[in-house]
């Protein structure tokens, strides 16, 4: 291998497509954005427990906004973090399969992840389309709508179900 070239994604088959060229754009503007989101959150909730223990205030808005914060950053990474294979993985059967039926299983839970993700953005998509329509909110004093984090988690499944069709291709057959 020479230096100067960079060596493949993990997961990837070393070419890159213009979708994937696109997506990697995606994630890491996500991931960049995430990263703020998640010192964000930390903030929030850091001055959450300050202002509850000096100043016994209401922290409504605090909690919420915390955790719309993270519910963006775990599902818009989810899709870098694919990228990367850095999911959590069962590797037992890695050591004991022949290689040929390895990629086989691994094509396999590809394709089992990928409709799963899919049926999930759908589902996604629908709650958004639903707490738009309806005006959705928390239940919680402060009340924010329920479309931002719906929105949040659809767009990161759709990013996930993406990122794992084009492992797919890439990988074409088993």
């Amino acid at each position: 291998m020479s230096h100067g070239a960079p060596a493949p994604a993990p997961g990837s088959a070393g070419g890159s497509s213009l979708a994937d060229r696109l997506l990697d754009g995606v994630n890491r503007a996500v991931v960049g954005v995430s990263m703020v989101a998640l010192v964000a959150a930390s903030l929030v909730l850091s001055s959450s427990v300050v202002s509850r223990y000096l100043f016994k205030a209401s922290t409504d808005w605090q909690d919420e906004s915390a955790v719309f914060l993270l519910v963006g950053v775990t599902f818009l990474c989810a899709s870098w973090v694919q990228k990367q294979r850095g999911h959590i993985g069962i590797e037992a059967l890695v050591a004991i399969l022949p290689p040929a039926v390895d990629r086989v299983r691994r094509w396999l839970v590809d394709l089992v992840c990928a409709l799963f993700c899919g049926f999930f953005a759908w589902k996604s998509w629908k709650l958004l389309h639903e707490a738009w329509v309806d005006h959705q909110t928390t239940s919680s004093s402060w009340a924010p709508p329920l479309w931002i984090p719906y929105g949040l988690m659809s767009v990161g499944m759709t990013l996930l179900t993406l990122q794992i069709v084009l492992q797919l291709v890439a990988r074409r057959h088993p």
